[in-house]
């Protein structure tokens, strides 16, 4: 028998899913507008950035962005032709490659990160106390362990 929503649920999840999309939008038009870049390059950018040597196997960026292949695949052939990514053979898989943070990709994110940051202060996190930040957290925790827990069945 189906749960539905009721009012105050209806509500709740309405709102979410208003404030997300906004917000999204609001930041992806924020980084393009200061630096070219998009919020699916931003990712990508970071990913990298916080890697090891600034280097991923293509599997691996592709389960930490949860992106399907052909779309981690035509999205790393963008970004490569504007110089912002490289791909490198793998010394001990000769079939295998790592997709390479560049120079001209750390300075794109560098240049990009403190008005990104500034908007999501401004946009979300600044609309919160800390005990606010930290419910979020929790919440958003929550919700990614019954994520997780569906997935591994």
């Amino acid at each position: 028998m189906t749960r539905w929503l009721d009012d105050d649920e209806q509500r709740a999840w309405r709102a979410y899913l208003q404030m997300q999309n906004r917000l999204t939008a609001r930041l992806g038009r924020q980084l393009q507008q200061d630096s070219g870049l998009s919020l699916a390059d931003y990712e990508v950018l970071v990913a990298l950035t916080e890697a090891d040597g600034g280097r991923l196997r293509p599997f691996a960026l592709q389960e930490q962005l949860e992106w399907e292949q052909s779309r981690l695949s035509h999205h790393l052939s963008r970004m490569q032709r504007r110089g912002l990514v490289d791909r490198e053979g793998c010394p001990g898989d000769r079939r295998g490659a790592f997709v390479v943070l560049t120079p001209a990709g750390r300075e794109a994110i560098e240049g990009a990160a403190p008005g990104h940051v500034a908007a999501v202060r401004e946009f979300f996190l600044d609309q919160f106390d800390r005990d606010g930040v930290a419910a979020l957290e929790r919440l958003a925790t929550r919700v990614l362990r019954r994520l997780d827990a569906d997935a591994s069945r």
